[in-house]
């Protein structure tokens, strides 16, 4: 099977350096791995749109979108549980 492609976006890249560096690798070690599973253990679909998950990692949330056609993950957001969803 094929890997996915990880882009991040700018905001998603801002609130990744806001981050605590040992919080930062935590996180970054799970966006790694959506590369070759998308949707690992533990993943949700968002309610309200098609191709948009969230997992979790401690207090930190990552919010994707899964392009299949192209095989390519866009994290959108990053941070911690009680600011992400605003």
């Amino acid at each position: 099977m094929n890997e996915y492609r990880i882009e991040v976006s700018a905001s998603a890249e801002r609130q990744l350096h806001k981050l605590e560096p040992g919080d930062r690798a935590i996180v970054a070690d799970a966006i790694r791995g959506l590369a070759s599973n998308p949707r690992p253990r533990g993943s949700r679909k968002l309610r309200g749109y098609d191709d948009v998950f969230r997992i979790r990692k401690g207090v930190f949330r990552i919010i994707y979108s899964i392009e299949n056609d192209q095989l390519l993950i866009i994290i959108l957001k990053v941070g911690h549980r009680r600011y992400i969803y605003r």
